[in-house]
């Protein structure tokens, strides 16, 4: 009897243990929220631009980039799209220059979202599925106008600290967003230098604010 006493013990103290390992490594934490995958991330950030776009004539534009930009920093690897964008000219930059990019780029990413997100006359924006692309995931979608019309947009996600996030958008599935931009910041860079290209971003979000202003 007490062998078998101390088996029960020891088989307790086993599971104790193993359910420790389990809950530090967070396998067994009650309540644990899962992580959002690929497409859920892009369906919520499109739950927000639907909802942007509903509201989008009461909130304004200011109101619109206000409940946008938030939720662009949050969805978008704005620092990886970034350098991506610069190039290898990126290293060579000081790191208060490197903070202006990426503020002045944050901004016109959740301002281009704002203006062309400006309303809702029935739009659709639907997740169709995804498919794997390296390391990364391209997360297919299709913007559907009341008419019939169709857009596909395809978004690369990859993965930041456990969450994915979106690193490059890609127009009818081949252009990416992230090489039109280089090109474009190349040739500022290369002119003006990186105020140049920073007032350029600027002057951009500036313009997009005064067209919504007017109509």
């Amino acid at each position: 009897m007490a062998g078998q006493n101390m088996r029960d013990a020891w088989r307790g103290k086993i599971a104790s243990l193993c359910l420790a390992l389990l809950v530090a490594v967070g396998l067994f934490t009650p309540g644990m929220a899962a992580v959002p995958d690929a497409q859920d991330q892009v369906r919520g950030f499109y739950g927000v631009l639907l909802g942007t776009m509903r509201d989008g004539r009461t909130l304004g534009e200011s109101g619109r980039y206000a409940r946008l930009a938030p939720v662009v920093n949050r969805t978008f690897d704005i620092p990886m799209m970034t350098r991506l964008a610069i190039g290898p000219s990126w290293d060579t930059l000081a790191p208060a220059q490197q903070q202006q990019l990426l503020a002045a780029f944050a901004h016109y990413v959740a301002a281009t979202y704002a203006d062309r997100f400006d309303t809702y006359s029935g739009e659709q924006l639907q997740v169709t599925g995804e498919r794997p692309n390296g390391n990364d995931v391209m997360v297919q979608t299709k913007i559907a106008k009341s008419n019939g019309e169709a857009t596909r947009l395809d978004y690369r996600m990859r993965q930041d600290q456990g969450s994915w996030r979106i690193s490059d958008v890609y127009l009818d599935g081949t252009i990416s967003q992230l090489a039109v931009h280089r090109s474009e910041f190349h040739s500022i860079l290369q002119r003006e230098g990186v105020d140049g290209l920073v007032m350029a971003l600027n002057r951009k979000v500036d313009l997009l604010q005064s067209v919504a202003r007017s109509s």
